[in-house]
């Protein structure tokens, strides 16, 4: 079985070797990744507190994570990440503040910071589009990674950002630039599950390459439902659900003696 990689492995193969990551929602997920050859994982925190997680996915390096907004101050982010490292997070996905990113560093925790297209905060930057194709955008991505790095994080997802700025910004850090939709630069390629089997609703976005068509197979599943239910319905409706091979039945004589007993009640 593959070694789960460790902090110092993904800072010494930048360059050498390029990760797969994926977001994963469920454990049928996560075992697939992990089957799949898939090294680096997404995962909701309530997964990471599953004892069957490291079952599913033994050898997956696993960023437990969630929005700022949803965890809270600097407090709250070390309360939230203590336990979940003690159960096998290897890193914290972090869109928080410059001090907490530092508070979880300076405790020893791996954490990986957000650059670019940060969809919780993407009102600073002009809405869900590329940060970077600006000089002052692109300098406005670098100084969140400086400022990451001085934190202690070491490594950012650069989310959506032109290929050729995260190529400049990779020669010039030593971080782990996680890549979602911004080049090959980066030395992990992210994307999410639900976009990679095609079963996102709506919009997909320009860098997600669908893989597998899961919504036509979902609505293929529903339509088997609701023919399966309108027979059972139909069964109901005329008597023919439950025959008597789906039922138990007592001796004819227990029944008749619960009859008389009924009957003197």
């Amino acid at each position: 079985m593959a070694k789960r990689p460790t902090v110092r492995d993904l800072l010494d193969l930048r360059g050498q070797h390029q990760f797969a990551m994926l977001r994963v929602e469920t454990l049928a997920e996560a075992e697939a990744a992990e089957r799949a050859g898939v090294e680096l994982l997404s995962v909701p925190p309530a997964m990471i507190m599953d004892r069957q997680f490291r079952d599913a996915a033994p050898t997956a390096f696993a960023f437990p994570g969630d929005n700022f907004y949803e965890i809270g101050d600097t407090a709250d982010f070390l309360k939230w990440a203590f336990p979940l490292y003690k159960h096998g997070a290897d890193g914290f996905y972090c869109s928080g503040s410059l001090q907490t990113v530092r508070a979880l560093a300076d405790h020893g925790l791996p954490v990986c910071g957000h650059v670019g297209l940060i969809p919780s905060k993407a009102t600073w930057t002009g809405g869900f589009k590329a940060v970077g194709k600006t000089l002052e955008s692109a300098k406005l991505v670098w100084n969140q990674c400086k400022a990451l790095e001085a934190a202690g994080a070491f490594a950012v997802e650069i989310e959506v950002v032109p290929h050729s700025i995260t190529q400049a910004i990779a020669e010039k850090t030593d971080l782990f630039l996680i890549s979602m939709g911004a080049g090959a630069a980066g030395h992990a390629q992210y994307l999410f599950t639900d976009d990679v089997l095609g079963q996102t609703k709506g919009r997909v976005p320009r860098h997600a390459k669908v893989y597998a068509d899961f919504a036509a197979e979902y609505a293929r599943l529903q339509e088997m439902r609701v023919t399966a239910m309108k027979q059972f319905a139909d069964d109901v409706h005329s008597g023919a659900y439950p025959a008597p091979h789906y039922l138990v039945d007592s001796d004819a004589d227990v029944v008749a003696q619960f009859r008389d007993w009924l009957e003197a009640e």
